[in-house]
């Protein structure tokens, strides 16, 4: 589903440069749940950006369903993330003045679909989140994990083929992130979509198929029981 080659990223820093990703290679499958663990600023939510297209490298290449990255204009990066990839921050960034399910349809009348039409989807998904009874709530009246529901439900209503999630139970309690984490479980096995997941929580990355730790610029697959020291 996505691979990438010999990918580098570089910033500039003072008189000197911050290599951040060094000649990495990844290869994650279809329907396969990948969880990238390593220190804070290590490149983590760097690799992912350049995943969904949202940042580009210095060098190498990235790969969707064989298509390269360098192959697309901007235009087309943006029809690829529309219709592709699904994004759940660390942060909700629910529009306020939006009730939850204006926040979940948005995706959709961006991409032209009808009010109805897009309602009615946002209605659903945010019934398979369990937010059934919020759909009218504005988002300052939902606590902090009935916001990132509606933010996962936000991020699947295009029903995309990957999901693409940094943190995303990082500003939550203990308690309210593990059912964050049951929930994303759950969503990424009914949906049968490839989950591509940042998180310093090592009970979540326990819940994928592969952890991946990123160190000194590189990739590398690492044990269940690695992930627990």
């Amino acid at each position: 589903m996505l691979r990438t080659e010999k990918l580098r990223k570089v910033f500039r820093s003072g008189d000197s440069d911050l290599v951040v990703l060094n000649d990495l290679d990844a290869d994650i499958e279809d329907e396969e749940m990948v969880a990238i663990v390593g220190e804070s600023g290590s490149g983590k939510s760097t690799l992912l950006q350049i995943l969904g297209t949202l940042d580009i490298a210095t060098s190498g290449e990235v790969y969707f369903k064989g298509v390269p990255y360098s192959s697309l204009s901007e235009a087309d990066k943006g029809k690829l993330r529309n219709e592709n990839f699904g994004f759940v921050w660390q942060l909700n960034y629910l529009l306020p003045e939006f009730t939850a399910l204006e926040n979940v349809a948005m995706p959709l009348r961006i991409r032209g679909v009808g009010n109805s039409d897009a309602g009615k989807a946002a209605e659903k998904w945010l019934e398979r989140v369990g937010l059934g009874d919020r759909t009218t709530h504005r988002a300052g009246e939902l606590s902090g994990g009935e916001q990132q529901r509606v933010a996962l439900a936000r991020a699947l209503v295009n029903e995309p083929k990957v999901l693409m999630a940094d943190e995303p139970t990082g500003s939550l309690d203990a308690r309210t992130g593990e059912k964050i984490a049951q929930l994303m479980e759950q969503l990424h096995q009914e949906c049968r979509m490839t989950t591509v997941l940042v998180t310093h929580n090592m009970g979540f990355a326990q819940r994928c198929n592969r952890v991946l730790k990123l160190e000194n610029g590189k990739l590398e697959t690492v044990s269940l029981s690695q992930t627990m020291r």
